[in-house]
């Protein structure tokens, strides 16, 4: 993997120490080395510090950290509790969504703590809200076409 603003290759990284020593002395690429944490080692040793990366300053290298933690939901079908504080703290808004949005995809309904378990069925019935909502705009225009074209001869 390349980061895609310095074009540093990081997709080797596999070592927890390498990226905590990057981390001390602040290189750039840490939220893309953290994706490569979350692929190449077990949650318990990327936990920690994708949680650091998502407390990054830069928003693209947050969204990369948040991205890890979404991988770590895909892959391990869990996250840890540090994990789930950080997408409790974050929040829908913004560079968390994403990740918010596969870990209840990819973690099961059981696993899940219990203010992600409300999030996901307020989230269920708002997409389900909004299907009908959609629905029903499209039959009024289609309604409203069909009117229109008599009345103008068509």
């Amino acid at each position: 993997m390349v980061d895609w603003k310095t074009g540093e290759e990081v997709s080797g990284i596999a070592d927890p120490a390498e990226v905590d020593a990057a981390f001390e002395r602040g290189e750039w690429p840490l939220g893309t080395a953290v994706i490569a944490l979350a692929f190449n080692c077990s949650l318990e040793e990327a936990s920690p510090r994708i949680v650091r990366a998502t407390r990054l300053p830069d928003r693209d290298q947050r969204w990369f950290a948040f991205t890890a933690v979404a991988v770590a939901a895909r892959l391990n079908g869990a996250l840890t509790p540090e994990l789930y504080a950080v997408l409790r703290a974050a929040g829908l808004q913004g560079t968390a969504e994403d990740a918010i949005r596969d870990t209840l995809t990819f973690v099961p309904y059981r696993d899940l703590p219990p203010w992600l378990k409300r999030m996901r069925v307020r989230l269920r019935v708002q997409d389900k809200l909004e299907a009908w909502w959609l629905s029903a705009t499209y039959a009024t225009e289609g309604l409203w076409q069909a009117v229109g074209g008599r009345r103008s001869g068509k």
